[in-house]
């Protein structure tokens, strides 16, 4: 499942725990397994989401998609694995690029776009850590933004390995702890605005969260078992409607838009205001915009291939 970055101010050290929320709760989840409880507590609110995500914030996430695939070398006949793919974005260009592309992602809604987006790619309903495929199936695997929406990205990672054969490449995409301005815009209305923040939803567990740098998202890969991991900044820029952009948050898309419909229906119009004026700064002359974005960019080798 695609991530999204927090809406005001820096994540704490995915997607980010979660890194789309920017009301977490710290501390561990009830139950034996938290890990798992954020997992199913992610599904549910997805669940609800995926169409509006898929015309507003995935048009952000869909970013890096380029610099993932060069990561991997993505190609003709390479076998792919588009883990968490959301709308199908990265499915599709894989296959644009002559690859064979196999996704799957926790949510049915989501992979039934993804089968619109990416037909000729096979779409399953799954979710990390247990996926149905066999030992060293894939040639190389792309995640884009998954590991900001698991409750342990390092078991997400270890099982990533396994479906992908030795000496394959495993690329990742994660938001860092400071939002980018394409999201940063969406808080810095709401706190203008008077806004009060809504009660806390339960975050990552704190064991299985890792800091959201470039040298913690390397740390995170090696300690998962890869080889040769590099990790980098990479930016680009987001051209969208104006309203198109602020739609995301108002239909309750992702933190932002938890932010935003928990306020009383003043504070939300004051808040449009605000939006409107801020966003004017990076209104290019034919009305769109022009929003600065930029994520963490993994890649690691998965061991065990023959080096003679």
């Amino acid at each position: 499942m695609t991530g999204l970055a927090a809406a005001d101010g820096p994540a704490p050290a995915h997607n980010p725990a979660p890194a789309d929320d920017p009301a977490r709760a710290d501390g561990p989840a009830p139950g034996d397994n938290p890990a798992a409880a954020f997992d199913a507590e992610q599904r549910r609110t997805w669940a609800r989401q995926a169409e509006d995500y898929a015309r507003t914030f995935a048009l952000l996430c869909a970013g890096p998609v380029p610099d993932v695939l060069d990561a991997i070398g993505a190609g003709p006949g390479l076998r792919i694995l588009d883990a968490g793919t959301g709308p199908g974005t990265l499915a599709a260009a894989c296959l644009a690029r002559g690859a064979t592309a196999t996704a799957f992602d926790a949510d049915p809604t989501m992979a039934a776009l993804a089968r619109t987006a990416a037909p000729d790619a096979g779409v399953l309903v799954a979710a990390i850590p247990d996926l149905p495929f066999g030992d060293s199936r894939f040639d190389a695997c792309a995640a884009n933004f998954l590991l900001d929406h698991v409750g342990a990205p390092g078991a997400a990672l270890t099982e990533l390995a396994r479906v992908t054969k030795p000496g394959g490449r495993i690329a990742v995409t994660a938001w860092s702890a400071v939002p980018p301005m394409a999201t940063a815009l969406f808080g810095l209305a709401l706190k203008g605005a008077g806004a009060v923040r809504p009660p806390a939803r339960r975050g990552r567990p704190t064991r299985h969260d890792f800091e959201h740098t470039e040298a913690g998202l390397a740390t995170l890969m090696r300690d998962s078992g890869l080889d040769g991991v590099e990790c980098r900044a990479v930016a680009w820029t987001l051209v969208v409607e104006r309203d198109v952009w602020w739609s995301g948050p108002v239909s309750g898309v992702a933190g932002a838009g938890y932010f935003h419909t928990s306020q009383t229906p003043e504070v939300r119009a004051e808040a449009e205001r605000r939006f409107t004026r801020l966003a004017a700064v990076f209104e290019r002359e034919d009305g769109l915009l022009a929003l600065p974005a930029a994520a963490l960019l993994g890649v690691g080798t998965v061991p065990g291939a023959d080096r003679g």
